[in-house]
């Protein structure tokens, strides 16, 4: 594209010029992409059934729909005004990817509620499942507290690196105190299902994102004898930034897992309620499976069932199966978090794309606040039938 070498004179990227192409080439394409998705979402507002033309361009015409895809993100590349696009686009990135961070932090809290109910709804006739569930409890908690020494050991420093010792302290702590919040006996009356199995999920998570925000933050030295030292760095090839590679890694796998995940539960009646924080599910509906995200819903279909036994499909008739436009928003919302995510949240401050390999404080400060609001969420759902019995028992 011809006015990639202008711009890297103009923003002064010296040596690091084929890195600023690549970020920018990541954000027109994503740019790309949102403009598909947040079209669609247009498209698809208040479809009620799935008879319609606009429910038919949903369901359908995917051979357009594709060259219509790559036909936004090529032309991504020839807008004009290019800095100034980069700037704004970085901003409505950065809310996009927060909004869909939220929705990624419920449908984990979700995610490990559902496993916990169904795995558990098995014990009471197999005990292996219940030596299925130990297993991943000390999987689970064997990697958090593995990840806790991991960052005590090399992400701290006896002179340096408080905000380290800080947060590392007050995040594995609230870990510990949401761990036994799940097993308290006032919790065990009310949530029956309630275990160690969700707190080890989030406190997993927390342990990444916790991972996360110290790769993100600015690097800190310190003179020793004489010479200056980086310190709280990951130790094996930071040179080579391999921290911010491994982030990068399994944040995309982290993305893609939810948004799969939250396809395969948006799928049947039994479970288009996949955002809902609290999920009640009474024991004897649940059938303990291995992949019990994909589930069998044939109990749904029940009352639909003709006289002659015959199951009859679902054909949305009285309303769709789960929403097409909020559908594609959270695509849209998806698309912004890959752009964001891929990029380390990177921003053109006074053009100097040095200040991204040195880290930002912005992204470790929305990451660490991304932990609280997990932990938030988590405990709220176990607190929620203290506060509201009355709802939770209806």
């Amino acid at each position: 594209v011809p006015f990639y070498s202008e711009l890297c004179k103009q923003m002064n990227a010296g040596d690091n010029c084929k890195t600023l192409v690549g970020y920018s080439a990541v954000y027109k394409m994503c740019f790309g992409m949102a403009c598909f998705f947040f079209f669609f979402f247009i498209l698809t507002i208040r479809i009620n059934n799935s008879t319609g033309c606009r429910a038919a361009i949903h369901n359908g015409f995917w051979l357009l729909k594709f060259v219509l895809l790559v036909g936004c993100c090529t032309g991504a590349f020839f807008i004009p005004q290019e800095e100034t696009f980069l700037e704004v686009w970085r901003y409505i990135g950065a809310f996009g990817g927060f909004i869909f961070l939220l929705i990624q932090l419920m449908l984990l809290v979700e995610f490990a509620h559902r496993w916990n109910i169904n795995w558990s709804s098995g014990v009471e006739y197999n005990r292996l499942w219940y030596a299925a569930l130990t297993l991943v409890i000390l999987i689970l908690f064997s990697i958090a507290v593995g990840a806790v020494i991991f960052m005590g050991v090399y992400y701290t420093h006896p002179e340096a690196c408080l905000l380290n010792k800080i947060f590392l302290g007050i995040n594995s702590s609230l870990c510990f105190i949401v761990s036994m919040l799940a097993i308290s006996p006032y919790i065990q009356k009310l949530q029956p299902k309630s275990g160690l199995l969700q707190p080890g999920v989030i406190s997993v998570y927390v342990m990444y994102l916790t991972f996360s925000a110290f790769s993100s933050k600015p690097k800190e030295m310190i003179t020793v004898d004489g010479a200056n030292q980086t310190v709280c760095v990951f130790p094996f090839d930071s040179g080579s930034e391999s921290d911010k590679k491994i982030v990068t890694s399994l944040g995309a796998v982290i993305l893609f897992a939810c948004i799969i995940y939250s396809c395969l539960t948006s799928t049947t009646k039994r479970s288009s309620a996949a955002l809902r924080v609290y999920r009640n599910s009474e024991p004897e509906t649940e059938r303990a499976r291995c992949c019990f995200c994909f589930g069998d819903d044939t109990e749904d279909y029940d009352e639909e069932k003709t006289t002659s036994g015959q199951s009859v499909v679902y054909d949305e008739q009285e309303g769709t199966i789960y929403g097409y436009s909020y559908f594609h928003f959270v695509f849209f919302l998806g698309s912004l978090y890959v752009m964001m995510t891929v990029t380390n949240w990177f921003h053109y401050d006074d053009h100097k794309i040095e200040k991204l390999l040195d880290g930002s404080w912005s992204v470790f400060w929305i990451k660490m606040a991304s932990c609280w609001v997990c932990l938030f969420i988590y405990m709220m759902t176990l607190i929620a039938p203290m506060m509201c019995p009355k709802r939770f028992e209806a």
